[in-house]
């Protein structure tokens, strides 16, 4: 495989201080705050909270959220690129998931399997809730933490039981006019007390999508199957456990870069996705002042693509396993949060077809597997004090140390770090809050893309010296709300020093086709408004943000920034919701992004001589309108009905958040991201029993 011709190569690609503007969320996306010290102690985190937002079930159910686009489409400081539901990639404040700690149910989501697909795979339908956590925060936010924290979690059966109910089920069904069909059905009981079981299945089928112009992207379409069974609840006044397991399959036939369009008379490749994931969660209320929480967790993640023109079948995986320990004191003015984690990951491709078809593509024919194998350790602390009953202060640290291995061609790399935090929150009156805060994050060198472990023989993978990536983030913010009415702004300012990079192409030898090495600084600076109002069934909400990111001055760009972030146009977002009694309600959204034009590109490709300078490139602005409606027809309110309608104009256009088109530069034609799908009608029933 490492001897396949490339495109010009088509491959990937700090602390300082950020002071951020924050005016908190409005009121539907706040976490709702209580002058009782106790009762926000338990709720606040102050490290720049002002810029979180969580999604709730009804939210989800709402938007009839299919993919990781759907799920994010109106969350500010979040964008979903990619197209097709495998190669979506999420990015916060403009940088990737792989810079973010992803975790379900407290099991991280790590590693890179294929630079062209995404990291993330999550059902919409299992979810109960998503924290969205932007930029750098307190110490718990977990391992590599440097862009954020994103924690999904999933429906327990006491999530579904009613009053009364000691079991029951969910069936469900949903057609989209531009995607295909969707069922699953869900089962739920009691086994003993507090203690219940929850059992999901789900099948898509989703056929090739059309853009706004009626163009069928091929290589969209894909089947995926998910079972999940979950089983907990309070085992008493004082314990509580779950335990959860989750396989999810998704197979299709892509491209050759599934995130990348295919073009006429190109081949489609047979591609298997697979994760497997278990988790389980105990908790222990030791006593009114201290509670302690375990949590372990295991995931298997796999991936397959048939290049039967070359090399044949292909894998990779990767396995992940660790746990987090952690207490909770409380007093009657603080909350001590400490504990311990640790994770162990090991990625692994290999050659699947028979030798004799791969021995020709490869480095060293005798070599047909790659592995490289990594451990993290962490220990944190992080204490919130309500000094007085307006002002809020918290303060934390945590100490990670980062071990990565290449164990098939030997040589690795270790790191260690101690990053601090600090933020304040002040309750200036009744309606007006003032935010101010400062995080430290640190990540070392981990497990590498899983399709580029092999190496030329005498190569390097590492940089010799290669040193680990320290962030820097400040925000300060204001906050409003009272009457219904609440808005917020927010700036932030974050800095990443010595960013680990594998760049586009190999420089001079010993440098490999895959090396990574520190590339210089990376800095954001961002601007976050929201507002709104509710009154009665009634309601509004809007953003506006805006950020700009640059890796040593220059715009960033997902082609060749890949597993570092990606640029987007200013945007904002206006919604619209009617809810006059529980058994109905309506919601209309319009997104606009603005034009991002004239990013200077290719820097890489000039650099090592390739092309005489480097090229502009546009990323065309576009408006995007959404309208839903969920509908109980009966009394009994076990039978719903929803309706919606994704980009109601059939638009056509390419998010911000994919590769921008190259396809006016010479010998870059086949460098774009895809269109997004057009007019979508989506119906969906349920039946509750």
């Amino acid at each position: 495989m490492a001897r396949a011709p490339r495109l010009a190569p088509a491959r990937r690609t700090s602390l300082a201080i950020h002071v951020s503007l924050l005016l908190a969320a409005p009121a539907a996306w706040a976490q709702t705050q209580d002058v009782n010290a106790a009762t926000e102690l338990d709720k606040v985190v102050v490290v720049g909270a002002m810029t979180d937002m969580e999604l709730d079930r009804q939210a989800i159910e709402r938007t009839q959220a299919a993919t990781l686009a759907d799920l994010f489409r109106a969350v500010p400081s979040v964008q979903v690129g990619g197209g097709v539901g495998i190669a979506q990639k999420i990015y916060v404040r403009g940088l990737e998931d792989s810079m973010l700690n992803v975790t379900v149910d407290g099991a991280p989501q790590r590693g890179t399997l294929f630079h062209h697909v995404g990291r993330v795979s999550i059902e919409p339908e299992l979810l109960e809730s998503v924290d969205v956590q932007a930029g750098a925060g307190e110490a718990t936010s977990g391992f590599g933490a440097i862009g954020g924290a994103i924690r999904f979690r999933t429906r327990d059966a006491t999530d579904l039981l009613q009053d009364g109910e000691n079991a029951g089920g969910i069936i469900k069904a949903g057609w989209a006019s531009n995607d295909g069909y969707r069922v699953s059905t869900t089962g739920f009981g009691r086994l003993h007390g507090d203690i219940g079981v929850l059992a999901s299945f789900v099948h898509v089928d989703s056929d090739d999508y059309q853009d706004g112009d009626g163009r069928t992207l091929r290589g969209t379409g894909a089947r995926q199957r998910l079972g999940f069974v979950k089983v907990g609840g309070d085992i008493n006044e004082t314990q509580r456990f779950t335990a959860s397991y989750e396989v999810r399959r998704e197979d299709g036939e892509f491209g050759q870069r599934p995130n990348w369009p295919v073009r006429d008379g190109d081949r489609l490749f047979p591609v298997e996705g697979e994760r497997r994931t278990g988790v389980l969660n105990y908790g222990h209320a030791v006593s009114d002042a201290l509670d302690l929480e375990a949590t372990a967790y295991s995931t298997k993640t796999e991936f397959t693509q048939d290049r039967y023109d070359r090399w044949g079948l292909y894998g990779a995986d990767i396995d992940t396993w660790g746990f987090d320990l952690r207490g909770t004191w409380r007093s009657e003015a603080h909350r001590l949060v400490f504990g311990v984690e640790h994770r162990d990951d090991q990625v692994a491709s290999r050659y699947l077809a028979p030798a004799a078809q791969w021995q020709p593509w490869a480095w060293d024919p005798a070599i047909g597997r790659f592995v490289e194998s990594g451990q993290v350790w962490g220990v944190y602390v992080q204490d919130q004090w309500q000094a007085t009953d307006a002002l809020l202060l918290s303060a934390g640290a945590r100490y990670d140390a980062y071990d990565v291995d290449l164990d098939t061609y030997g040589g690795g790399t270790d790191s260690d770090h101690v990053s601090f935090n600090a933020g304040g929150s002040y309750r200036i009156s009744d309606a007006w809050t003032f935010n101010l805060s400062y995080a430290e994050a640190f990540r070392g060198k981990e497990i590498g893309d899983a399709f580029t472990l092999e190496q030329r023989p005498g190569r390097l993978t590492l940089a010799p010296g290669l040193q680990p990536e320290t962030v820097d983030n400040a925000e300060i913010g204001l906050q409003y709300d009272n009457g219904g009415f609440s808005a917020s702004a927010v700036y932030y300012r974050m800095t990443i020093d010595d960013v680990i990079l594998d760049q586009l192409g190999s420089g001079p030898a010993p440098q490999g086709a895959t090396y990574y090495e520190n590339v210089g600084r990376f800095r954001s600076d961002g601007v976050e408004l929201r507002a709104g109002y509710r009154s009665g069934a009634f309601g509004i909400d809007g953003y506006y943000n805006r950020y700009d990111s640059k890796l040593n001055g220059h715009r960033i760009e997902g082609y060749e920034h890949i597993a570092l972030g990606n640029s987007m146009g200013d945007n904002w977002n206006l919604t619209l919701r009617y809810d006059p009694s529980t058994r109905f309600g309506v919601q209309a959204s319009v997104t606009r992004v603005e034009d991002l034009d004239n990013i200077e590109v290719l820097f890489r490709e000039a650099e090592l001589g390739w092309i005489d300078g480097t090229r502009r490139v546009d990323k065309p602005g576009y408006t995007v309108v959404d309208v839903f409606a969920h509908w109980q027809p009966f009394a009994s309110q076990r039978f719903d009905l929803s309706f919606g309608v994704y980009n109601l104009f059939d638009r056509t256009y390419r998010s911000h958040a994919s590769v921008a088109d190259y396809i006016g530069i010479p010998d870059y034609e086949i460098v774009s991201g895809l269109n997004e799908p057009g007019r979508n009608v989506r119906l969906s029933a349920s039946y509750r029993f």
